[in-house]
């Protein structure tokens, strides 16, 4: 009878996330994560379907929890300000969370095929909360792409609020 191991896809996340800020991207394998946490190659891969998989795993629940204050922000803002700079604090402690697989030539390979997809969902994920507050969709998007783009580039919120109050 096979072994239940609890919350084994949170712990194969844990596991990934230990390796590649120990040792990189290029060195964290799905044989490695297996046997990090005791269990054969294929049970990793009845959770995920492969190392990029798992990765985006992980990458993405931190998204979701990095941008849970702007979207809890937008919900009760009545300017567009509040709910930039919220958004602003998530992609930096997101940003910082993943250094070392932004930095990682390996992972840059790796995600070189899907990138622009991610890309298009992070600056829609963004977008939507600004809705409110700009006279279409397109706007939404720019600021959105403008604020993703220079947050990534390392500009300050500073920098960027007075410009993006004269698109609203």
């Amino acid at each position: 009878m096979p072994r239940i191991i609890e919350n084994l896809s949170e712990r194969l996340m844990a596991e990934a996330r230990r390796q590649i800020e120990e040792f990189g991207y290029g060195a964290m394998t799905v044989r490695s994560v297996a046997k990090g946490c005791g269990v054969g190659v294929g049970t990793v891969y009845n959770y995920y379907p492969s190392k990029d998989a798992l990765v985006a795993s992980f990458m993405l629940s931190d998204w979701n929890e990095c941008m849970k204050e702007a979207r809890c922000c937008a919900q009760t803002a009545q300017d567009p300000v509040a709910v930039l700079k919220a958004m602003h604090g998530g992609l930096l402690r997101f940003l910082k969370l993943h250094e070392r697989i932004f930095r990682d030539e390996a992972a840059a390979s790796s995600f070189s095929r899907t990138g622009g997809a991610y890309h298009t969902k992070l600056r829609n994920q963004l977008a939507e909360p600004l809705g409110k507050f700009c006279a279409d969709a397109f706007t939404a998007e720019f600021i959105a792409e403008a604020l993703l783009t220079w947050t990534v580039e390392g500009k300050s919120f500073d920098e960027l609020s007075h410009i993006f109050l004269h698109l609203f």
